[in-house]
This record gives C-alpha cells, sequence and structure tokens, in this order.
C-alpha cells in the first residue's frame, strides 16, 4: 500500500507544493532555461496557486520563462458538429480558470518583468492535438505535473477508466461519471445536460513523462479515491489517477478529510 503525506489542511498542502515549484523555477532561471509546469484547473489546485501568489509577495522571483502547460479543456459543437475549444467567456473554460486564477493573482504579486508571458500558457490544438506532445517534448519536457483525481472514477485531466497508460493528448469523450464530478467543480451548471461531452486533453503518457508529479486528494469527498490510489500501489488502467506510480519522481498528497482523520 502506497503512504500519502498528510496535512492538516489543504492550504498547508498547497504551500508544501507551490514551494517546491517556485524553488524550482528559480533553479531553472539560474541555469537560463524555461521551466514547465503541467497545470489542472478545478477546485483540489486552487490552493497551490493562492500559496504560489502569497509566496512571491514575500519574494518576488522572475518567471518570465515560467510555461503553464494545461491539462485539458473543454469543447464546444459549432451549430454544423465541428468540435471546437470552448469560449474563454464561458464559466467553465479551462482558458478562462488559467487567467483568472492562475495568472492574474501571480503576476500581481509581481514586478512586470518577472510575470508569466501570455504566450506562455500553453493549450492542445483542436485541429492537431498530437502536436502538443510534440511541443512539450522540443521545450525540454514537462518538470513538474500537479495531478488531482476524479471523487467517482478516478480520471485525472479527463482520461477515463480504461485509458492506456500510453495514451497522448487527444480528443476524449467524457464518461459519465467524471462529467457528474464536474457538477462540483463548476457550480453554475444546471443539471448533467450543461456538463459538456467531449474534452481535449493530455493523455496518461504526456504526464507520466514529467520530471515530478504530484497529486493532491483533498476533502472528505476524495477519501474513497485515497483508498483506491493507496490500494493498488501501482499504475491501474480503472483507475486513471493511479498514473502517478509511473512517474520517476512522485508523492502523494492528502489533507486530514481525504484521509478520513
Amino acid at each position: 500500500m502506497a503512504k500519502p503525506i498528510v496535512f492538516d489542511g489543504s492550504d498547508e498542502m498547497g504551500f508544501h507544493v507551490a514551494k517546491q515549484i517556485l524553488a524550482g523555477i528559480f533553479g531553472a532561471s539560474r541555469h537560463g532555461r524555461r521551466y514547465l509546469l503541467g497545470c489542472p484547473t478545478g477546485r483540489t489546485p486552487r490552493p497551490v496557486y493562492r500559496a504560489m501568489a502569497q509566496q512571491l509577495r514575500e519574494n518576488p522571483i522572475d518567471l518570465s520563462q515560467l510555461v503553464l502547460v494545461m491539462m485539458d479543456e473543454y469543447l464546444t459543437a459549432t451549430d454544423d458538429g465541428i468540435w471546437r475549444l470552448a469560449p474563454p467567456e464561458r464559466h467553465f473554460s479551462c482558458k478562462r480558470f488559467a487567467e483568472r486564477e492562475i495568472v492574474a493573482p501571480i503576476n500581481e504579486a509581481l514586478p512586470s518583468d518577472y510575470r508569466i508571458r501570455a504566450d506562455h500558457i500553453w493549450f492542445p490544438a483542436i485541429d492537431e492535438p498530437e502536436e502538443y506532445d510534440r511541443r512539450i517534448a522540443q521545450a525540454g519536457g514537462i518538470d513538474f505535473f500537479i495531478l488531482a483525481s476524479g471523487a467517482g472514477d478516478g480520471h485525472v485531466a479527463f482520461n477515463p477508466p480504461g485509458s492506456s497508460v500510453l495514451s497522448r493528448t487527444r480528443v476524449i469523450e467524457l464518461a459519465e461519471q467524471t462529467r457528474r464530478d464536474n457538477l462540483q467543480t463548476f457550480p453554475t451548471f444546471g443539471s448533467i445536460d450543461d456538463v459538456p461531452t467531449h474534452g481535449l486533453s493530455v493523455g496518461l503518457r504526456t504526464i507520466s513523462e514529467a520530471r515530478k508529479c504530484s497529486l493532491l486528494l483533498s476533502g472528505s469527498g476524495k477519501k474513497e479515491a485515497l483508498k483506491r490510489i493507496a490500494a493498488a500501489g501501482s499504475f491501474t488502467a480503472d483507475w486513471p489517477a493511479t498514473i502517478v506510480f509511473e512517474c520517476s519522481d512522485r508523492e502523494i498528497l492528502a489533507d486530514r478529510a481525504a484521509a478520513g482523520l
């Protein structure tokens, strides 16, 4: 059984992860290279992004070479049935989340020449999803990937149960349980019928190739997810978040509520 590191609360867990990320960015900057951070949206990573902004207000560092590698985006269909990335003005847009909940508060804490650049917020392209993995590889690979597990089915990004450990960035039909989980993430959704049915997502291999992965579980709703992951101890396709075990440098983090304490 894999033993998680347990924190009193999600804020303490967020501080722990943010401190590692900022140290990595500082080290990369000293060597004149970019730092690629794999980023999810939603409730779980919010304390990490808040902690980054807080720590940067107290000790500013140069983030101009930080690249945010966003995990996924919802898709909406045009009138003629063509899939397009969700418009950023939609309340569930991952691009909207990145701009408002990651970049804006962090940049506000920094002088202008230290800020995250607009062209360093990466999303896959709907027309060539596979190009995303090539772009990441050409940039030197992802340094740190923040991960979260779906409460009901263990999805990570939009990868549903049964996803291949070798999967790459692609268009995915969202599992019904994933859509139900996302009703909690975006309360503005009135019902499951309002949740998009498809998304563009990094694959499990995209994640596992990162130099470090931290899987975060917070809140009592993630107790079952933590049990499943800890008991698995290795990757199992029926709970995609177990991809963390394929990462060469990994940690599983939980707050006391998720740990059932």
